[in-house]
This record gives C-alpha cells, structure tokens and sequence, in this order.
C-alpha cells in the first residue's frame, strides 16, 4: 500500500499498486496530451508563419520583378516612340525635300513650257511671214509669165543659135552675183561618178554653214530635130546627179516639150516623182534661184529652232531621269528604315511574349503558394490521425477532459 495526500485537503489516504499504477498512468497521458497539444499548435504557427513569410517574400518578389519589367517596357515603349519618331522626322524631311525638288523642276518644266511656246510662236510667225513673202513672190512671177510668154518664140530661137547654159550663166553673172557675192555657180566638171550635171549652186550663212545648194541641168533642142525628148526623159539622170554632188534641189532648165501648157505654165514640181526637183523656163532661172534661197534661210531658221527644241527635250528627259533616281533611292531608303522599325517591333513582341510567360509562371507558383497555405489551413487533429486510431483515441479523451 501506498500512501497519497491530497494537494487541495491535505487529506492523506493510502491505494494499492493497482490504483497507483492507474492514477500514474492518467497523470503520464495527460501530460503527454498537453505536451503533445502544446507542439501542434507550435507546429502550427511556426508552418503558418514560414508560409505567410514565403508568401510575403514570393508577392514582393514578383511585385518587383513586375515592376522592373513594366519599367523595361515603358522604356521600350519610349524607344519605339523616339524610333518613331525619327522615322515620321526623316519621311518629313525627305517628303520636304521631294516637294521642294519636285517644285523647282515643276517651274523649270514652265519656264520650258513657256520657253517653247515662245519658240513655237516665232515659228509660227515667222512661217506666216515667209507665207506673205512667197504668196507675194509668186503673185510677181504669174505676173511676169504673161511678159515671159510674148518672148518664148524669140527667146526660143535665140536659145537654139546660143547655149542654153552660156545663157543661164549671163543671166546670174549680170543680177544674181552682186546681190549673193558669197554664193557658189560653177559648172559641174567633176565626172569621176560617171555622170555631170551643168551648173551647181551653194551659198553660205554668215557662220559659213552651207544652207542651199542646188543643181542645174540645161536641156534644148531645135524644132527640126527628129527625135524629140520629153522632161521627164531626163529626172532620174539629175537626180543621180544631185544625190553624187551632195546637192538639196535639182533644177531642170527646159526648152523641151515647147507645146506644153503645164511647163508653159510657170515653175514646176516634180517632187511627187524624184524629191525635190523643179522643172522651169529660162526665163524662171533668176525667180527660182531666189524662191529657193529664202525658203532655204527660213529653213536654216527652223533648223536652229529645232535643234534648241531637242536640247530643251534632252533636259526634260535629264530631269525626269534624275527624278527617277530620286525617286528610286528614296524608296530604298525608305524600306530600309521599314525594315528595320519591323524588326524592333518584333523584338519588342518577343520580349513581351517573354514576359507573359514568366508573369504566367509566377501567377502558377502563387497558386501552388495559395494551394499549400490552404492545406495547411485545413490541417487537423483527425487529419493527423487518420491512420493512428490510438493517437485519435488519446486526443479524443484529452478533448473530453
């Protein structure tokens, strides 16, 4: 037996080994519950505490790996607006500068434009002028036709006991020499092509340029001749003539074909069958010689007029070259540019791509955060005891005391 006093009475009273062993063993489980109690709940607070310590630490981190990463996109976002800016800057200034090019060859074309309606208006002029001189020219020649026929019958029978040629000759030695002294008429005594003409004529400009030269051809015959030849008989032999000796005109000066109302007539054309050749009496020989030259100094005029219309066309077509050029090296560095605006553009969608990925990667770490916090929220006694029915058993009697 065992003596036992109470701690509140004072009261002493004695049990066996049997209620000893009993009362020891509820005083051991009770302290054992409590002890037992006591480190879950510090279990508890410290898992609490490192989760809420883990879950601080994780938020600030992101927050300012969020924060470091909104800064390097505002600072992209920046970048691309500079970039964007130089590129709207240099297209301004390169639009400016086409604008200011394109306005100096647009008042170039005008001033080429007008240049060339000037032009164009002196030759009009000057066209309507030698039209005057010529309709007076040839009113003076059909005048002198008439004058010319009453001679045709003496003149006719001079010819035929006097050269033709010698006649011709006279006639510009004695009016046509003091007026043109510059001027050329010599016989053609050049026979190397195997052909010769009768006479050739050339006069020159006051810069020595030849603009007329014309070649002659004498033909006449006698009433009684048996054999009578045509104009015509003779074109393709001065023809051949003309193009040997480099000459512009051909002139037929013809007693031939005396019946003739068309040669009767006054000057005739005949350039529908050889170009540029005329078929005349001799008393149009002098009349010929001066149509011809005027025409020809108008002609020299016209010449000159265009060749300063091709000059004036080979600038246009120089500027509108180097518009082209322009036009093609602007484009080339304007897609240069492009290209590379489009490349930063997708380097920036990469980067913004990447950071979607880690901000997904952290929004899944908080939720395995948040899904350990609220399994360590549902933690409890049964829980820990599932498999321990003794455990359960023990917790269940310390809850009942």
């Amino acid at each position: 037996m065992k003596k036992i006093i109470c701690p509140n009475c004072h009261t002493a009273f004695t049990v066996d080994e049997a209620d000893y062993a009993a009362i020891l063993s509820q005083v051991k489980n009770a302290e054992f519950n409590s002890e037992l109690e006591q480190r879950i709940d510090i279990m508890k607070r410290q898992l609490m505490a490192e989760q809420e310590l883990k879950n601080t630490k994780a938020k600030s981190d992101f927050e300012k790996f969020i924060s470091e990463k909104e800064k390097e996109l505002v600072s992209k976002e920046s970048d691309i607006r500079t970039l964007q800016g130089k590129i709207d800057n240099i297209e301004k200034l390169k639009q400016s500068e086409l604008q200011q090019e394109l306005a100096k060859k647009d008042i170039e074309i005008a001033r080429l434009k007008a240049d060339s309606e000037i032009a164009s208006q002196k030759a009009v002029n000057s066209q309507s002028a030698l039209r005057q001189e010529y309709e007076a020219k040839l009113k003076l020649a059909q005048e002198q036709v008439e004058y010319y026929k009453d001679m045709k019958i003496r003149l006719s029978t001079k010819m035929i006991g006097e050269s033709l040629e010698v006649h011709c000759s006279t006639i510009y030695e004695q009016t046509m020499r003091s007026l043109m002294p510059s001027a050329y008429f010599e016989k053609d005594n050049d026979a190397s092509g195997g052909s010769k003409g009768d006479f050739i004529f050339r006069d020159f400009a006051d810069d020595g340029t030849e603009y007329i030269s014309i070649m002659f051809e004498m033909k006449n015959e006698a009433d009684t001749t048996a054999t009578k030849h045509k104009n015509e008989d003779f074109f393709k032999k001065l023809d051949d003539d003309r193009r040997s000796k480099n000459c512009e005109y051909a002139v037929l000066v013809s007693l031939l074909e005396p019946e003739s109302e068309l040669y009767n007539g006054g000057i005739v054309d005949v350039s529908y069958r050889y170009d540029k050749m005329y078929v005349i009496r001799p008393q149009f020989f002098t009349p010929i010689i001066s149509l011809l030259v005027q025409t020809s100094k108008k002609s020299l005029e016209y010449k000159r007029l265009l060749a300063f219309e091709r000059e004036k066309s080979v600038d246009v077509r120089k500027f509108e070259e180097e518009l082209a050029d322009f036009k093609d090296k602007f484009g080339r560095n304007y897609r240069l540019a492009s290209e590379k605006f489009k490349t930063a553009i997708e380097e920036i969608d990469k980067s913004i791509l990447h950071l979607t990925k880690i901000k997904e990667s952290l929004i899944g770490s908080e939720n395995n955060l948040r899904l350990a916090n609220d399994k360590a929220e549902s933690l409890s006694i049964n829980k820990l005891t599932k498999n321990s029915p003794l455990l359960l058993a023990q917790f269940k009697e310390a809850g009942k005391k």
